[in-house]
C-alpha cells in the first residue's frame, strides 16, 4: 500500500496524491510516466510537476523524499498547477517494478553510452531519474544495464539539472509518439 493515501485520493496543500491505477503496466496504459527516485531538491520536483501538468504525464515520487510535500519551494516552483498534476507517491522502488515491469522502464544516467535518442519510446513508457546528488544506485545500474540511457553532453559539467533532463527526455518521447495537447489555445 502507498503510505499516507489510505486507499483514497489524498489532498495536501493543493496536491492530489492518487493511488496506482489498475491499467498501469497493461496494454491499456498509454500514459507516459516520470519517476523521480528519492528526489532531494523541492524546486526541481516542483518544476517537474509543472512539466507533467503541462503534458498530462504522470509523476511518481519514490520515498524517501528530501522535503515534505507541503514545502514552500516545492509549491512555488509548481505554482498553482499542482491540482492538475497526476501524482502518485510510492514508499519503495520495488512498487514501480511490480506495477510496470521491466520492459516499460527506462533509466537515465551519465554512466552509460547509449543515447536517449537511440530508443523508440512507446505508450506506457516509464522514465526513471535518480537523485540530484547521487543519481541512481549501483544496484539499479547493474540490474537494468540494458535499460540505461544517457543525455549527451560535454565534460564541462558533471550533470544536467534534473528538471531540464526530464524535459529533454519527455519531449523526445512525446515527439516520437506524435503527441499534441488536446486543449491548445491558438
Amino acid at each position: 500500500m502507498i503510505s499516507g493515501s489510505n486507499l483514497t485520493n489524498e489532498k495536501r496543500e493543493g496536491f492530489v496524491i492518487q493511488q496506482p491505477q489498475a491499467r498501469w503496466g497493461t496494454p491499456a496504459d498509454t500514459d507516459l510516466h516520470i519517476v523521480l527516485f528519492q528526489p532531494e531538491i523541492p524546486g526541481n520536483t516542483g518544476n517537474i510537476g509543472r512539466l507533467c501538468a503541462g503534458t498530462d504525464v504522470w509523476l511518481h515520487l519514490v520515498r524517501p523524499l528530501g522535503f515534505e510535500l507541503d514545502n514552500k519551494r516545492l509549491r512555488r516552483a509548481g505554482l498553482d498547477y499542482w491540482p492538475n498534476v497526476k501524482l502518485c507517491v510510492h514508499d519503495h522502488f520495488d512498487e514501480i517494478e511490480q506495477i510496470f515491469g521491466r520492459e516499460r522502464l527506462w533509466f537515465f544516467s551519465k554512466k552509460t553510452t547509449r543515447s536517449y535518442t537511440d530508443v523508440a519510446f512507446e505508450p506506457g513508457s516509464v522514465l526513471v531519474f535518480g537523485r540530484e546528488t547521487k543519481g541512481l544506485g549501483d544496484d539499479v545500474l547493474e540490474q537494468y544495464d540494458d535499460r540505461l540511457l544517457r543525455i549527451p553532453m560535454t565534460d564541462k559539467v558533471r550533470s544536467l539539472n534534473l528538471s531540464n533532463a526530464c524535459a529533454v527526455v519527455l519531449y523526445e518521447a512525446l515527439r516520437q509518439l506524435d503527441w499534441s495537447p488536446s486543449d491548445v489555445n491558438p
